[in-house]
């Protein structure tokens, strides 16, 4: 099962993270924290994994980021998702309804032939 998880995570991270994004902006740890918050076990992943994830957004132009260095504490870097971002998330989390539904609606027919 852990496998399974691992490959639905590794293929919805880029939508989670958007979506949070789309939300307000963060930093790498409130992501971490959001994504733990909100999915507990399931959607908790680590930096090692996070990173990569927002530079390539970022390539893409999806989302771009900015350092915060306050008078006071830790400099952070934020990431905001941007009007490309915007319209890339419409796209997926459309796409995300349709796979569902579809998912759903095979899964339901199964149980309602047992």
């Amino acid at each position: 099962m852990q496998n399974l998880r691992r490959e639905l995570k590794r293929g919805t991270i880029e939508l989670i993270l958007l979506k949070l994004l789309d939300a307000q902006e963060m930093y790498g740890y409130q992501l971490l924290s959001a994504l733990a918050e909100k999915g507990g076990e399931i959607l908790q992943i680590r930096e090692g994994t996070l990173y990569p994830v927002l530079y390539r957004l970022e390539d893409k132009g999806f989302i771009i980021s900015y350092r915060n260095n306050p008078k006071r504490g830790v400099p952070r870097k934020y990431y905001r998702l941007t009007g490309k971002g915007t319209k890339y998330l419409e796209k997926l989390l459309e796409e995300w309804k349709n796979f569902s539904a579809v998912i759903e609606g095979m899964v339901r027919e199964q149980e309602g032939e047992k």
